[in-house]
């Protein structure tokens, strides 16, 4: 399902039928993250129209905002081609994503209540529990990705920018394609999530430096872990 971030975001684009832009937008990102499309592929206007049973003028709407965004290219006369994710897309989307977010962490652990970072420390000590009882199950792996797009938005959200938040949400649909092709196992998740509470710790401790150092090398073993090193 798409998110809510992605759900806000469709709300632009198209200011004259926004429900149907909407749900072309969402529709479109709907049906690539949960592999009824495959990265790399090419559907025509009509067919992807078909596929997610929206009218073909709000698809075309939702496809220009999409292209803009880096998520597939037009070919005109040939067809829609989604983004295979590739190295370069890799190094780009986590060089943009440490800028931007370095800057925001420290905000945020200058910032944030206190009672904010523990509500959060807490549901990532519950998830780690969860993943160590259950296992890495579809529903435990859609907790996870909940729990890891709330924790980088709220920082995200320190800033209290909307030209970022539009930027970091471009970026998040950029790491949602990268992760398609990247095998999840249970010693990894439980590496992020460890990774997320020592940001929070710094952050509860207001040390901004020790914050953006922890979030640099959540970041490097992310970037690894997409390369596929571990």
């Amino acid at each position: 399902m798409a998110s809510r971030s992605q759900r806000k975001a469709a709300k632009s684009v198209d200011e004259r039928a926004p429900s149907l832009g909407a749900q072309a937008y969402a529709r479109i990102l709907e049906v690539l993250f949960e592999r009824r499309v495959a990265t790399g592929e090419m559907l025509s206007q009509g067919e992807l129209a078909e596929l997610i049973d929206v009218p073909i003028t709000p698809v075309r709407d939702a496809l220009r905002v999409l292209e803009a965004e880096g998520v597939l290219t037009i070919h005109p006369r040939l067809g829609i081609e989604f983004v295979k994710p590739g190295l370069e897309l890799l190094r780009s989307t986590y060089q943009l994503r440490g800028i931007i977010e370095a800057a925001a962490v420290a905000v945020y652990a200058e910032t944030a209540e206190i009672a904010e970072m523990e509500a959060m420390e807490q549901l990532h000590r519950d998830a780690i529990a969860v993943l160590e009882r259950d296992g890495l199950t579809p529903q435990v792996r859609h907790r996870l990705e909940d729990l890891d797009a709330g924790f980088h938005n709220g920082i995200i959200a320190s800033l209290q920018n909307p030209m970022v938040e539009n930027i970091y949400r471009r970026i998040h649909n950029h790491l949602r394609i990268l992760r398609l092709d990247r095998k999840e196992t249970e010693p990894l998740s439980l590496r992020f999530l460890q990774e997320h509470l020592a940001i929070i710790s710094a952050c509860k401790r207001r040390k901004p430096a020790e914050a953006q150092a922890a979030l640099q090398t959540h970041f490097a073993n992310a970037l690894q872990r997409n390369m596929g090193l571990y």
